[in-house]
């Protein structure tokens, strides 16, 4: 008992003085579409899987929200970003500075909503290595999870149905 009470102290110590700066990335792909065509509305799984991602998120404080500019990435977001308050920010996978990504979310806790072949390579660039390949076609389920306190990176996948 008294461990976890000096564990405590120490933490609540750590946060009080500002010691470290803790910035958490949560990716996810969009919902299931409508069809191959180029800009789809989510299908009626999708939608019920955005839905499925607002509670899994109920309890997260999110700071801010981004999404690619498609139907179905903010159509995935927006049960969310409703729920939370929070607009959504359009980002191209294409064009987005890491670094200066990084520099704006710091400390913050966000949600980024990309594609298949997006998001793992955005997840990578986070974390500074080629861990992550890109998501199957069939799956709409993976959470990557990047927590960056101060120059510490820990990252890991959960794959949900």
């Amino acid at each position: 008992m008294k461990k976890f009470i000096l564990i405590i102290a120490f933490f609540a110590l750590q946060v009080s003085f500002g010691q470290q700066n803790t910035t958490t990335y949560y990716f996810i792909r969009h919902a299931e579409k409508t069809d191959n065509s180029q800009n789809p509305d989510l299908s009626e799984s999708g939608l019920k899987r955005a839905n499925l991602w607002n509670k899994i998120f109920s309890e997260v404080g999110f700071d801010e929200i981004y999404s690619t500019d498609y139907k179905r990435t903010i159509q995935t977001a927006s049960p969310t970003a409703t729920a939370k308050k929070i607009q959504i920010k359009l980002y191209n996978p294409k064009s987005i500075a890491i670094e200066s990504f990084k520099k704006e979310t710091l400390g913050k806790k966000v949600l980024i909503v990309g594609h298949s072949n997006t998001t793992p390579n955005f997840v990578n660039q986070i974390i500074n290595q080629k861990i992550y390949a890109d998501i199957e076609d069939t799956v709409f389920g993976n959470l990557y999870i990047v927590t960056i306190v101060d120059k510490t990176i820990s990252f890991q996948l959960l794959k949900l149905e």
